[in-house]
């Protein structure tokens, strides 16, 4: 208070430089004035921007640590608020030393305007969330720049940087539920962002796209139909910089479509993209030649959903795809007519109007701008026609025609080689055979190939639901949910199948059946031995038993596999049941199990079995006993020379299981040598 009153006194002379006290009537009378000058400020006080002044506060501040070490009259007087003092927006602070916390500076108090604009951002608003950006957050403190300098916060070199701070913070946009990942990464690797950053400064940046009413202060969520972003404003917002394009949009059938309020019909963003905007030569734009079709068009009018409710044609995109122009653009041709060529890009107008580029008046001037001369007929061609279907009355007469030489040729070829077939086999079956499959065993082989097989094609329907081999088995009405039936019914013939495999190793000959296809140390020399006859580092080829290890390799793998898929089929059918007593993670696992382990078994027949009894020379063209259950003497031989020759009984060529059963319990010695298989 004493320094306030020599203030004070300090200025009352300034203002009455004349002694206090003096003899004259004149200098009473100056000093009567002087005097009632210091009572009026005594009374009224000075304004404190004269009180504090910014070198009183630089007497702290330009010593302090930390954020506070800046230079900040320098700083400031390079700002924008130049000439301005420090308690000019710290108007708290009435004394020093001042309180340590300070009251948010309220910029408001100045710019009234901004300030009632501001009551939002994006989903959080004012005064609700301590989230919401402050002033500062965006356009910096004491060295706040106009937008227009290159160093400040929102000009649109460093705007990505700034909006990033939030829209790049996980925690952040998972909070808020802000969905769009990475948008300002993705957003300076797009033409926008790379012509921004390049010092293109008409180039659209984030406020240009998001600010209301071209307030930046005014960003709004998508949802509020005043926001520059909701669906119904995009063409507009997007028409700041686009203007023609835009009013070409909106006299197109999309246009008129979102004016009307669909919420289905395409918007600029739809087709080129948000953030992440890629000129149309860039191969990886949705727009480019050879993407447009199948990443921008075909979403909306191969959709079930658009076609029924506009009533528009299906399989407008898969006709063309299968057209000369579509073949021609999957093989990377760019200057091929492509949906935009013949439709229009932004002013797409329905074939009825007479201003459309395909109007039948219009056809031969669209179709010329390819094709120069050419004719009125030509131009009228169907465009969306795949091969086999009818153009004219003569095309579908020849359509026909050639589908049945088709049937008819391929037909008779098929039949011709199965009768042929058919023959060789009798020939290779021609003399002596040997029992290898008794009718027990060739049912329970038929049964287990039979499923094997009902089961990989109705399990990897599912998987490759859209592949056309699968369209062709089931995409029709019903036949999706069919093979369903026929996967569980699979399921079901190959589990008992093999319960009633389990019953059969019970019996005496199970036993023994058993005991045979057990591997051994044998096996292993046999498989080295292999290996060495096969590289011509031997020349004796080992001595297979009844069964090689080619074949017992063969059926622990079918029992490893058969119990492990259907104990993960088992508990992925009831996964409800499952699932009350078993955590999700054991269900995903069984799924991959299952899923992976069919891929084993599946190619493991193809690769192991089909070729040790179709395509191995010494069994070609195949083994035989599948279905007959005997095979060849010779083939028996060569593929089997370890295992006691039968006797062949050249009086009766039909020797039956239970035949020779009986002769070895009559004591035979050479029958009994021969217990497991014997020529007939």
């Amino acid at each position: 208070m004493e320094r306030k009153l020599q203030d004070w006194k300090r200025k009352a002379e300034e203002i009455s430089p004349l002694p206090v006290f003096g003899a004259s009537r004149m200098i009473r009378s100056a000093q009567i004035f002087s005097t009632l000058i210091f009572i009026l400020i005594v009374l009224v006080g000075p304004p404190i921007s004269a009180e504090i002044e910014n070198g009183d506060c630089l007497d702290c501040h330009d010593v302090a640590v930390g954020e506070m070490a800046n230079a900040y009259d320098k700083t400031l007087d390079l700002s924008i608020h130049e000439g301005m003092s420090c308690v000019d927006c710290h108007g708290s602070i009435t004394d020093l030393p001042h309180e340590e916390e300070l009251p948010p500076v309220v910029c408001g108090d100045c710019h009234d305007q901004e300030a009632a604009d501001y009551k939002s951002h994006g989903k959080v608003k004012r005064n609700e969330s301590d989230d919401i950006p402050s002033c500062a957050d965006c356009h910096g403190k004491h060295d706040i720049l106009p937008s227009s300098e290159k160093t400040s916060r929102v000009n649109s070199l460093h705007l990505p940087e700034t909006c990033g701070k939030c829209h790049e913070n996980l925690d952040m946009t998972e909070k808020y539920e802000i969905l769009i990942g990475q948008e300002v990464e993705v957003y300076q690797n797009s033409i926008h962002g790379k012509a921004a950053l390049g010092g293109v400064y008409t180039a659209a940046t984030c406020v240009d796209c998001h600010s209301t009413d071209g307030s930046s202060h005014r960003i709004l969520n998508a949802g509020n139909p005043e926001s520059a972003t909701n669906h119904f404003n995009i063409p507009n917002t997007c028409g700041n910089c686009h203007r023609g394009i835009a009013g070409d949009y909106w006299e197109g059938i999309h246009g008129k479509s979102v004016a009307n309020g669909e919420t289905s019909a395409p918007v600029c963003t739809n087709c080129h993209g948000e953030h992440g905007i890629m000129a149309a030569t860039d191969p990886r734009s949705p727009v480019s030649p050879n993407r447009i079709a199948q990443s921008t068009c075909e979403p909306c009018h191969e959709s079930a959903y658009i076609n029924e409710k506009f009533g528009i044609s299906s399989r407008k995109v898969e006709t063309w795809v299968d057209s000369y122009h579509g073949l021609k653009s999957s093989s990377g041709d760019i200057t091929v007519a492509n949906c935009a060529s013949c439709h229009g890009a932004h002013r797409i107008l329905p074939q009825s109007d007479k201003m459309s580029l395909i109007h039948p008046t219009n056809l031969k001037e669209t179709c010329g701008t390819c094709h120069p001369g050419i004719t009125d007929a030509m131009a009228s061609t169907p465009i969306h026609k795949t091969p086999g279907e009818s153009r004219s009355p003569i095309a579908g007469v020849v359509a026909n025609m050639y589908i049945l030489m088709i049937f008819v040729v391929i037909g008779g070829m098929l039949l011709h080689w199965l009768i042929d077939f058919r023959r060789q086999l009798s020939l290779v079956n021609r003399g002596p055979q040997v029992v290898r499959m008794d009718n027990n065993a060739i049912l329970q082989h038929t049964l287990l190939m039979v499923s094997f097989i009902a089961l990989v094609v109705t399990g990897f329907s599912l998987r490759f639901s859209e592949a056309f081999w699968v369209t062709w088995l089931f995409g029709w009405e019903g036949g999706f949910p069919l093979r369903g039936t026929l996967h569980r019914w699979a399921a079901v013939i190959m589990i008992l199948s093999s319960l009633w495999h389990l019953l059969f190793l019970t019996t005496r000959k199970g036993h023994k059946f058993l005991r045979d296809i057990i591997p051994g140390m044998a096996d292993m020399k046999d498989i080295i031995g292999m290996l060495k006859y096969n590289l011509a580092l031997s020349r004796k080829r080992p001595q297979f038993a009844r069964f090689s290890y080619v074949e017992k390799a063969e059926y622990w793998a079918l029992v490893w596999g058969t119990a492990l898929m259907a104990g993960t089929g088992l508990f992925l059918w009831f996964d409800n049941a499952a699932l009350s007593v078993l955590p999700q993670w054991v269900m995903d696992v069984l799924l991959v199990v299952h899923y992976y382990e069919a891929w084993l078994a599946m190619l493991a027949i193809l690769v192991w079995h089909l070729y040790s009894t179709i395509l191995s020379p010494g069994v070609y063209p195949m083994n035989p006993a599948w279905y007959t259950g005997k095979m060849p003497q010779k083939m028996y031989e060569h593929e089997h020379p370890g295992a006691p020759m039968p006797v062949v009984n050249t009086n009766d060529k039909t020797i039956a299981l239970d035949d020779q059963d009986k002769r070895e319990t009559s004591g035979s010695k050479s029958e009994k040598e021969s217990e497991t298989d014997r020529p007939s």
